[in-house]
């Protein structure tokens, strides 16, 4: 089996890595050679070997290229673990993309820090997307609480609602 997926040509130099050895760890662990296109930004992968993980190749690469770095992205080789892509432009109009954004980065990252600490996940703001790698049970929350911060919640009641969801799942589980 083989495929493309294609990634801005700005996070070539991540996926492939010093000296390759980004590239080598993901088709180490994944059993896939990858082919990259540093000009186009193309990545074919190739999962003819025996024991190929094309999916989560694919889905390592794709996280690579919402920004973020190779060793976040091999969390992805978890099973329990999930990439969510958020396309701003859902959430607002024209020109508003600096400040939505700014809105869930906050003062030096600190809002995006203590969502993802809170939440147990990953949170790329790349481009035009807000990205989230968690696992089944916190990405909802994580995802929710990045769209009420888009929508225009508050960044306190954001908190709560976290608080809350968080506090939820630990008698769940």
């Amino acid at each position: 089996m083989s495929d493309s997926v294609k990634i801005p040509s700005d996070r070539i130099a991540a996926l492939i890595g010093k000296k390759g050895n980004s590239k080598k760890k993901i088709e180490e662990l994944t059993n896939c050679t990858l082919d990259i296109d540093s000009e186009s930004g193309e990545i074919e992968i190739d999962a003819s070997k025996q024991g190929s993980d094309f999916y989560s190749a694919r889905t390592i690469i794709r996280a690579v290229g919402r920004g973020f770095s190779p060793e976040t992205a091999l969390l992805l080789l978890d099973d329990d673990m999930l990439l969510d892509v958020i396309p701003l432009e859902e959430y607002m109009g024209k020109g508003q993309f600096e400040s939505k954004k700014a809105r869930v980065i906050g003062k030096k990252g600190s809002v995006r820090e203590d969502i993802a600490r809170k939440t147990e996940c990953e949170i790329s703001v790349y481009g035009k997307t807000i990205s989230i790698i968690g696992n089944q049970e916190n990405m909802p929350i994580c995802r929710k609480a990045v769209e009420m911060l888009l929508e225009g919640a508050s960044h306190n009641s954001t908190f709560q609602f976290i608080e809350k969801k968080m506090h939820e799942t630990e008698f769940v589980l």
